[in-house]
């Protein structure tokens, strides 16, 4: 029993100190306060390519830590903020973006999901509108309408329905 105990200490000691060891330092902000908040306004209109959907000013993996660096190094040399979203689609795509330009091959993207609701909804009203003029014939009977056709109250097994 001792044994055990001793083990069971090792293996509770030996995974906190293995994830005391695997958790990330916090990156090194600016010096410069206005400087930070610019890249975390960019960062947040930006998605992290890793995660798919964080922000990158949310995301903490190491490709985002590294694209917020990359551009705190253009806005300390001078790029504006369209500057920095510019060198991430052209480096990236429209897919870094949260709010996509509409374009031609965004069209989907932005009109799709209307679509497909307008279309569901075309459906569902010419779906019910064919069922109400059918007959009753063309449906089932419900179950205890068969059983009890002058729909009265039954007790079965003690229990009433």
């Amino acid at each position: 029993m001792r044994k055990l105990f001793v083990t069971l200490l090792f293996c509770v000691l030996g995974a906190s100190v293995s994830a005391i060891a695997s958790a990330n330092e916090a990156a090194p902000a600016s010096a410069d306060p206005a400087l930070e908040a610019r890249v975390m306004a960019i960062a947040a209109e930006l998605r992290c390519l890793v995660c798919q959907n964080q922000t990158l000013a949310d995301s903490h993996a190491s490709l985002a830590l590294d694209l917020r660096e990359q551009m705190r190094v253009m806005l300390r040399d001078g790029a504006s903020d369209d500057q920095v979203r510019r060198f991430m689609t052209d480096r990236y795509g429209d897919f870094v973006l949260y709010r996509p330009p509409l374009k031609t091959t965004t069209f989907a993207l932005w009109f799709g999901p209307l679509a497909l609701l307008i279309g569901g909804l075309g459906v569902l009203f010419i779906v019910l509108r064919r069922r109400s003029r059918l007959g009753a014939e063309h449906f089932e009977a419900d179950a205890d309408v068969i059983d009890n056709p002058d729909n009265r109250d039954t007790t079965v097994e003690g229990v009433t329905t």
